[in-house]
């Protein structure tokens, strides 16, 4: 299920929230400040610590590039936000609240915003976070060549460093999405000193202002982060720090966890009830990850509606949410989850599965009752096979390609070659970004590349209505019943953050859009 950031034809895919190397040599060591953590902060670090103790031991993911402005798939914000900070963050809720910058104001007619940056603010190696940093920051998002976010910006006509404290983005249209943008990888505050002198680095050796620092990093192994005491709320943080380790394999998940190897890490729906025999915590954190089927509607047998439709129909979501996620989730019949701002509630289930219907359509189609179909995964098993079957019941013959993770993003994702796809949706902390990523004409998962004018249209209005419009909600939900309608997308089941922990770490925080470590302790 690569899960992927929106960015044209620089990207990387991520299978099953597998970490992915970098794309270098395995085993290059950066070693900052002396190689391995021991699991508790001495010397140097312990004065750096003050009074925070322990080292949250994670098993989860590591970035494609420790870099915001290169990272490659949509879950690398959860790791790079050890290493980096925003102007704003998101709430529980998914609203954007301050954060490097104590607050924001737009213009009148909504084609200017001005943020205010606490005082005295400092990346993790000392230096001056300033209006100038933050200016330099973001046009460096905007214009680098091997910039993956620069689609995020296209509207940033000009970035002004008005003092020390105040940074002015003059816009080219109205678009009142940039707080909530900047929670994100987008906004990312990167240290200039970093960039103008080794851009490239950057992949291996983050340079931020954010809750940790890295020490040393292993590809594809392990990462050893320290906790940074300038950041901004660093009073906060009582890990002393964090190793990050790739998602463990299910089958082990459990025992790394009996035996110290982790002390946090997610884990399948298929092992909570192993975990909690085991004696540890799991919770369950309600996530923006959706399950779906990429469809490319240009490509036969989905060029005839028909088709399309008949699959929405052949697709028992229910029975997929069992084997995937062992009932964990919702079904899932849009892009945002109930309670979300985006989420339709008067959509309910309009395609509910209804085999007989799916077979009806198919007879009706320039295909006939029996269309070839291929599914392209990266993961035979489980899923895809059960898609296979469920497709098959209502006359589809359909085979499976399985692509190695290496070359699945060049084919599905920059040569939009594939018909259908088994993926995954990671969410945006901007609406109007995951309309993009999901819909929009150059939208990864929108393969086909055809987007109907009034869901553009309604798509640019989220855009220039405020967030506390009392409007917004309801411009967000008719651009989602419109995709829902429209769009061949087929939506499955949410996923949600499973984290299984040892009872010696406290309760992590919920937060839906990314994984955040305030206030978390070890005994």
């Amino acid at each position: 299920m690569p899960i992927i950031e929106s960015t044209g034809a620089r990207t990387t895919s991520r299978r099953g929230f597998l970490a992915l190397g970098l794309g270098a040599a395995g085993g290059a060591l950066l070693a900052a400040c002396g190689g391995t953590s021991t699991g508790v902060a001495t010397g140097a670090n312990a004065q750096l610590a003050g009074n925070a103790t322990g080292t949250l031991k994670w098993g989860w993911a590591l970035p494609t590039s420790w870099d915001p402005v290169t990272s490659s798939a949509g879950w690398d914000v959860h790791a790079l936000s050890l290493a980096y900070s925003g102007l704003t963050q998101e709430n529980e809720k998914g609203d954007a609240v301050p954060a490097l910058a104590t607050g924001w104001k737009y213009n009148a007619d909504g084609t200017q915003v001005t943020f205010t940056l606490r005082p005295n603010l400092k990346f993790s190696d000392g230096t001056a976070l300033d209006a100038t940093a933050v200016k330099q920051s973001i046009e460096r998002g905007r214009d680098a060549k091997n910039s993956l976010i620069a689609s995020q910006l296209t509207t940033v006509k000009n970035v002004t460093a008005k003092d020390a404290v105040t940074v002015v983005i003059d816009l080219s249209v109205a678009n009142y999405q940039i707080p909530n943008l900047f929670a994100g990888k987008t906004g990312m505050i990167v240290n200039p000193a970093a960039f103008t002198t080794d851009a490239a680095g950057l992949a291996l050796k983050p340079a931020g202002a954010g809750p940790f620092s890295l020490t040393s990093y292993t590809q594809n192994s392990k990462a050893v982060l320290v906790r940074n005491p300038n950041f901004w709320n660093a009073d906060q943080i009582k890990l002393a720090g964090v190793e990050l380790y790739p998602l463990p394999d299910a089958a082990t998940v459990v025992a790394g966890l009996q035996s110290g190897q982790y002390n946090l890490a997610q884990i399948p729906g298929s092992q909570i009830a192993a975990a909690k025999a085991a004696g540890l915590s799991v919770q369950v954190i309600p996530s923006l990850v959706v399950a779906t089927l990429d469809v490319n509607a240009a490509l036969a047998p989905f060029d005839d509606p028909n088709v399309a439709l008949a699959l929405k129909f052949a697709v028992d979501r229910k029975a997929l949410l069992q084997t995937a996620n062992f009932g964990y989730g919702d079904v899932a019949y849009q892009p945002f989850p109930a309670g979300y701002v985006g989420n339709d509630p008067a959509i309910g289930q309009p395609y509910a599965y209804d085999p007989a219907k799916a077979k009806a359509l198919l007879a009706q189609s320039k295909y006939g009752p029996n269309p070839e179909v291929t599914i392209t995964t990266s993961t035979a098993t489980g899923v895809p096979e059960q898609v296979q079957s469920q497709l098959q019941a209502v006359g589809f013959k359909a085979k499976i390609e399985v692509i190695p993770a290496a070359q699945f993003t060049q084919i599905v994702y920059v040569q939009h070659s594939r018909a259908l796809t088994v993926d995954a949706f990671a969410g945006r902390d901007s609406a109007a970004q995951a309309f993009q990523v999901l819909f929009g004409q150059q939208g990864l998962m929108n393969p086909g590349r055809t987007v109907p004018q009034e869901l553009l249209e309604a798509v640019n209005k989220i855009s220039v209505t405020p967030l506390d419009s009392p409007d917004y909600p309801a411009v967000l939900q008719a651009a989602t019943a419109l995709a829902v309608k429209d769009m061949p997308n087929v939506f499955l089941y949410t996923v949600p953050r499973i984290l299984a922990r040892s009872s010696k770490v406290s309760e992590i925080p919920a937060y839906t859009v990314v994984q955040r470590f305030e206030g978390v302790t070890i005994k």
